[in-house]
């Protein structure tokens, strides 16, 4: 062990939901878990500006607020937190290594993955200029503040059409904005989208820029790209939702763990477990299906038992 080593029993990678709430339940367990922030100290919800679906809240609470509350009560309960962010990972053998920031090495008896997922963009400039000021990657999160409005979803597979599924039950209109002529979604979401009387499906259409003074209030489209007939198109939305999928930020796990083909960890059905004994994923990582804060914390919270369960029995 080199000299900048330094071992734990319970070592969690992440501090979004599912990272805090595996720390509150490690810490009063006395595992004295640490904790690395990662890439993005809060997670995904730091760049919401006001969760109103999470129990307990029910004037809502700003992301920031709400993961500053979480990150307190995994102090008070003895967990380690440290700014930090996991390079690589060696999991070929218990302990199981940890690189932190290409240079400090820990080890650690269990391992609770919680590195969250990241959202795909189209990459354009306008929206970052305009993230949180109608530019959201989660209509579950946001639609709610888009009722009666109207709002653009990106997209062609089932995410976009659920999510526009969805938006139509509170928006005044949703176009589906889709770069080819037909969806890739299966046939019955592809027959809900069509059969919604307040969706417009967008084909052959891709989104050039959003426009507007205090947020979104429109967006440039050109449809039929680089052909004879192409042609600019202006809309106008009052949000702008992304739904060309996710990102599992599970790169530095992939020689040691199954992963799904878009990189999403495989856990044992129903739990946390990874197919390494004392290795588990919890939250956004492990979760192509719900990305909801409140299944990330139950997650967590299912991870760090797993993890008191997995030492006791092991006499670690």
């Amino acid at each position: 062990m080199n000299k900048t080593s330094e071992h734990t029993r319970c070592l969690i990678i992440g501090s979004g939901p599912a990272g805090f709430t595996a720390a509150i339940y490690a810490g009063r367990a006395n595992l004295s878990p640490i904790l690395f922030e990662g890439m993005q100290p809060g997670g995904q919800l730091t760049t919401t500006s006001e969760i109103e679906n999470f129990p307990g809240y029910p004037e809502g609470i700003n992301g920031n607020d709400m993961m500053e509350d979480l990150r307190k009560q995994a102090v008070k309960f003895g967990c380690d937190v440290r700014w930090g962010v996991a390079t690589a990972s060696d999991l070929s053998s218990a302990p199981y290594h940890i690189i932190i920031d290409g240079e400090k090495e820990m080890t650690c008896d269990t391992l609770i993955i919680a590195t969250g997922a990241t959202a795909k963009y189209l990459g354009l400039p306008d929206e970052v200029k305009y993230a949180g000021q109608g530019v959201s990657a989660c209509a579950t999160c946001d639609g709610f503040f888009y009722r009666k409005k109207k709002v653009a979803v990106v997209g062609g597979g089932d995410t976009a059409c659920e999510e526009a599924s969805y938006l139509a039950g509170l928006a005044s209109h949703v176009y589906l904005i889709v770069r080819k002529n037909f969806l890739r979604a299966s046939k019955i979401m592809q027959e809900r989208v069509m059969g919604t009387p307040n969706i417009t499906v967008l084909f052959e259409h891709e989104t050039t820029g959003l426009f507007g003074e205090n947020g979104v209030e429109g967006a440039h489209l050109v449809k039929r790209r680089g052909k004879p007939d192409e042609e600019q198109v202006d809309i106008v939305i009052d949000g702008f939702f992304l739904a060309i999928g996710h990102q599992p930020n599970s790169g530095i796990f992939a020689p040691y763990l199954d992963l799904d083909e878009t990189g999403y960890i495989l856990t044992v059905p129903g739990t946390p477990r990874t197919k390494i004994p004392g290795v588990f994923a919890a939250g956004d990582v492990a979760d192509p299906h719900y990305r909801q804060a409140i299944t990330a914390a139950g997650s967590g919270c299912k991870a760090a038992l797993e993890a008191e369960r997995y030492l006791s029995a092991n006499k670690l």
